[in-house]
């Protein structure tokens, strides 16, 4: 089959390099000349555990190409994804200028009975105006669907190649064999696929979100409370995940949710909601939630250096959202360093592959170690706040040597406090015993 994706960002480009992958023939495309040249001679824009080597694989092999030229890609394919970015505005609502800029641009090129899937999140009606869009601007038959991603950062190859569901929202049987028939490479041993209506296939990754959103909140929530208390939310979150009612993903505290989609859709979410007369009080509750937890991690630190950081060096380990990734939208850092250096801290961070990214964010506002253990050199406090693989078992007496004072703030709660009160740290987690 051949396949245009319209937009190479993280989405684009993983479903573009996925499908390749399969055996298609993909062309992606985006108005980004400097992206384009740079995917062309093999540099991504993001970074992305295996997304390389499948890029430069099916590149090779001749199923993936790029162009800044919807011309040169959607007059030849059977399926256009419409995979751009849709931002917040300044109200919290979904801004859908590249989306409909991009439906337009496809119909001027479209051949008869292509079929344009939004697999941008986007809120419930968007596929009816991507429709409508580019209605004005051809004549040939075509068919919308919906078709909502569910990629995690970090796991986006491995979720494509085995997704847990694959959703599809269509209104035209012909759409939904399409669909099916482009996913049951990835679907042989178990259909795992949900076929619905287009404006439930839209609500369906909102709704996902909220849910993940008021998961973290509420397990934040009740770690903060454990400290209050005394208690140790790590043996408590245990046995909440062993009941199946509850399950045991996502429940891990830490320093809250960000990224380029929980933030983003819940504020969505909240705003459709409200515009439909409909609040979503809970949703809200868990978005505010989210701020609040995020917005103590300056004063924990602050509180661990004995009350003022003027002068005090703080040393943080990972500056992107989560492991594995370099996004740093919506990073926890990003406040807690915020807050530190506006009452005079020295920051010096380190991110095994965000490092370019915050410094993008922040400028020269603090210093980019070369490595974990520069950034804990003379540091008056450590905050670890990305579950990179490389700070789960660091060397302790290394950093006991460096750091000009033991003091830990473990953020993920990555590390046993009594093997660190042992070597004479001043621990403090997330939920733990204080």
């Amino acid at each position: 089959m051949r396949i245009a994706v319209i937009g190479t960002g993280y989405v684009g480009l993983t479903i573009g390099a996925g499908f390749a992958e399969l055996g298609n023939h993909v062309t992606c495309v985006d108005t980004d000349p400097e992206r384009i040249r740079a995917l062309a001679a093999g540099h991504l824009p993001i970074h992305e555990p295996g997304l390389e080597e499948l890029v430069a694989r099916n590149r090779a092999a001749g199923r993936l190409a790029f162009t800044p030229s919807a011309g040169e890609a959607v007059p030849r394919a059977n399926v256009v994804f419409l995979a751009v970015p849709t931002p917040s505005d300044a109200d919290g609502g979904v801004d859908l200028g590249a989306v409909e800029a991009a439906a337009r641009e496809v119909g001027r090129w479209l051949a008869a009975d292509t079929l344009v899937v939004t697999k941008s999140t986007v809120p419930v009606g968007t596929t009816a105006r991507v429709r409508e869009a580019i209605a004005k601007v051809t004549r040939v038959p075509f068919g919308v669907a919906s078709n909502p991603e569910f990629l995690k950062e970090g796991a986006a190859v491995a979720d494509f190649m085995r997704p847990d569901r694959v959703v599809i929202g269509v209104d035209d049987p012909r759409a939904e064999h399409l669909l099916r028939g482009l996913y049951a490479a990835v679907l042989r041993i178990d259909e795992r696929i949900h076929v619905m209506d287009i404006a439930s296939a839209e609500l369906t990754k909102y709704a996902a979100n909220a849910m993940l959103a008021i998961r973290v909140a509420a397990i934040n929530e009740l770690a903060r409370l454990a400290e209050e208390l005394g208690a140790d939310i790590e043996p408590i979150r245990r046995a909440l995940g062993a009941d199946p009612r509850i399950g045991r993903h996502f429940l891990f505290p830490g320093p809250g949710y960000g990224g380029s989609c929980l933030p983003k859709d819940v504020r969505a979410l909240v705003r459709i909601a409200r515009d439909a007369g409909l609040p979503l009080d809970l949703v809200d509750a868990a978005r505010r939630a989210n701020e609040r937890h995020r917005a103590a991690l300056g004063p924990i630190v602050a509180e661990l250096v004995g009350g003022d950081v003027r002068d005090a060096r703080v040393a943080v380990w990972g500056l992107a959202f989560k492991a594995d990734t370099d996004d740093v939208r919506e990073t926890p850092a990003l406040p807690m360093i915020g807050w530190l250096c506006e009452r005079g801290a020295r920051v010096a961070g380190y991110d095994p592959a965000a490092m370019d990214a915050m410094r993008g964010k922040l400028g020269d506002a603090i210093e980019y170690a070369a490595d974990e253990y520069a950034a804990a050199a003379g540091a008056d406090a450590l905050v670890v706040l990305t579950e990179w693989k490389q700070f789960r078992s660091p060397d302790f007496e290394r950093l006991a040597a460096t750091m000009r004072r033991r003091v830990v703030f473990d953020a993920r709660n990555l590390w046993d406090p009594d093997a660190l009160r042992a070597r004479g740290f001043s621990y403090r987690g997330v939920g733990r015993p204080l």
